[in-house]
């Protein structure tokens, strides 16, 4: 492996908003080449951050994938939101050798669309070499999938405003520049459109220790912990990019120290709406789109159970678990996420009242979900 970086990772990493187009262009290309030289299968990292998603649909779907592409799927966890994303335009931000970008493919169906982006010429040839293999395994008369070469940073192959979905795969922390990442998207999302990830996190910030040695931390980098940042440093970065109230589906420890220190190293799936435009209710439509915290607007939203494979209950983050049928009392911001998106097919949510305050969000989950689950066993390799 390249025994360390050439750039100044401590002035890069410790703030993530360095603007040297030439520290940036280094961090790409050492990126690019641990990706295409340094590791050849996901059973190389040695931090084990990367992990098999347990869904049975994404389970029966990597059945028809070829092995070789299976074996250079990098991901820590699940980019794919757990409802019915038929007919969706999908745009997945550092998609590699496209595994998910497959999976999503068929799931959106033939009436769908999924965009792969990625600055690794290797990892979008190896797409490419199987996707007329994958389209006829699927029965697709033609792909509906469609690889490009870009930076997540930027997404200028993709047009603004015109993305139902955004996932992205272990990939964000590798960015010097996550702002500029969290922006783009927000770009290329339709208002109402949803960013769903799965990245590492961490519980705390890193020791400035380990920015000092190159040598650790260019092996930290590429297996995804050294750029990781702290879960709170994270969703501040996605608020001030206009997805004003991030929410965590789930959270899975991998360590519980990096180097000696004492850090957490989780891997999380993190949703966030594009919800930008004042709300069409005489209560609330002279405030911002959505609250700066949960606030109390008398509210219920009550799940119809028609998900065929999410029947009794539904999972919007690890905060709210919807019993079928049963009305749950919600503050104005995940009314507006039920109400104002695709998940509205799914819910009733009645109209604002009036305010009563801050909405206690402290308290124990709307509905407490099993405590296993059986249809997503995943695991950390």
């Amino acid at each position: 492996m390249q025994s360390k970086l050439k750039f100044d990772t401590l002035e890069i990493f410790k703030n993530g908003h360095n603007t040297s187009v030439e520290s940036r262009d280094e961090i790409h290309a050492f990126v690019k080449n641990f990706y295409e030289k340094i590791i050849k299968t996901n059973k190389d990292f040695e931090q084990g951050t990367c992990c098999i998603p347990g869904d049975n649909r994404i389970v029966s779907i990597y059945e028809l994938l070829p092995d070789e592409l299976l074996q250079h799927n990098y991901g820590c966890g699940s980019t794919i939101p757990f409802d019915d994303l038929t007919g969706l335009t999908v745009a997945d931000w550092g998609c590699g050798s496209g595994v998910d970008c497959f999976t999503l493919a068929h799931l959106v169906g033939p009436s769908g669309k999924v965009i792969g982006i990625d600055m690794s010429e290797e990892q979008l040839k190896r797409a490419d070499r199987f996707t007329s293999v994958i389209m006829k395994a699927f029965n697709y008369p033609e792909p509906n999938v469609d690889f490009r070469s870009d930076y997540i940073e930027l997404g200028d192959s993709i047009e603004d405003d015109s993305v139902d979905l955004v996932v992205s795969n272990c990939v964000i922390n590798l960015s010097p520049r996550k702002d500029q990442v969290f922006g783009s998207i927000a770009r290329k999302l339709k208002e109402g459109g949803e960013l769903y990830f799965s990245d590492v996190v961490l519980d705390r910030r890193l020791p400035f220790e380990l920015f000092d040695d190159p040598q650790i931390f260019a092996r930290l980098l590429g297996e995804c912990v050294g750029g990781a940042l702290y879960i709170d440093d994270l969703t501040e970065r996605m608020k001030a990019a206009g997805f004003s109230d991030p929410r965590i589906v789930s959270q899975t420890q991998i360590n519980d120290e990096v180097e000696g220190y004492p850090v957490g190293v989780y891997s999380a799936e993190i949703r966030a709406f594009k919800i930008s435009e004042p709300q069409k209710s005489p209560v609330t439509e002279h405030l911002p789109p959505m609250d700066a915290q949960c606030e109390d607007y008398g509210q219920t939203a009550t799940y119809n159970g028609i998900l065929p494979y999410s029947p009794a209950r539904f999972t919007l983050d690890d905060h709210h678990v919807f019993e079928r049928n049963k009305p749950e009392s919600v503050c104005r911001n995940t009314a507006r996420m039920l109400s104002d998106t695709r998940l509205s097919r799914y819910f009733k949510v009645t109209e604002p009242i009036s305010h009563y305050g801050r909405f206690p969000c402290d308290e124990e989950p709307v509905a407490k979900p099993k405590d296993t689950d059986e249809n997503n066993p995943g695991a950390c390799c």
